[in-house]
């Protein structure tokens, strides 16, 4: 990707934040799913119709979000030796990272969505193709930056800010 698309990619995803925390702010904060911003014409990215094309073409399929908010009520982690981490105490861009997510894009980055390997082993053993990894958006970051977001086949949600070297799941109930 070169440096105009990864700027266009960037302003992107700011702008998606912005939109998704005025979203918050108007509807009083009680929009833990982002769905407002998603209903918002200007919460999408805006660039070129190149950039937008070259996204769609790149982008392979996520990992199911969680179904439902009776599905959040009955959050239960997926391994009790895995710390987890409330949603509300992810940093803005986790939250926007999460929200492209649940709407399947676009992603600003063209290895976002790929299968995450989980050769670390840090998290529960799954088959190959389970896991999927996507970029949170570091600001200031001349590159992607170390944290990411891990989505698995059935919903689950992780956190990491170190490139893999810890992880935590996200609680949706909190």
């Amino acid at each position: 990707m070169n440096s105009r698309n990864r700027l266009v990619g960037l302003v992107a995803a700011i702008l998606l934040g912005l939109a998704a925390g005025v979203a918050a702010l108007l509807n009083g904060g009680n929009d833990p799913d982002g769905a407002s911003a998603a209903k918002s014409p200007s919460a999408g990215p805006t660039g070129s119709a190149a950039a937008t094309r070259g996204a769609a073409a790149s982008t392979p399929k996520p990992s199911a979000p969680a179904k439902s908010p009776t599905a959040r009520a009955a959050w239960t982690p997926t391994d009790p030796a895995l710390a987890d981490v409330c949603r509300s105490a992810l940093p803005a861009q986790a939250l926007d990272t999460l929200g492209l997510i649940a709407r399947g894009g676009p992603y600003p980055y063209r290895s976002d969505g790929v299968v995450f390997e989980n050769r670390e082993g840090r998290l529960p053993r799954q088959g190959s193709g389970y896991y999927h990894e996507f970029t949170v958006v570091t600001p200031g970051s001349g590159d992607r930056g170390t944290r990411r977001i891990v989505t698995g086949g059935t919903g689950e949600q992780y956190w990491t800010a170190d490139h893999y070297a810890t992880f935590r799941e996200v609680d949706p109930r909190c």
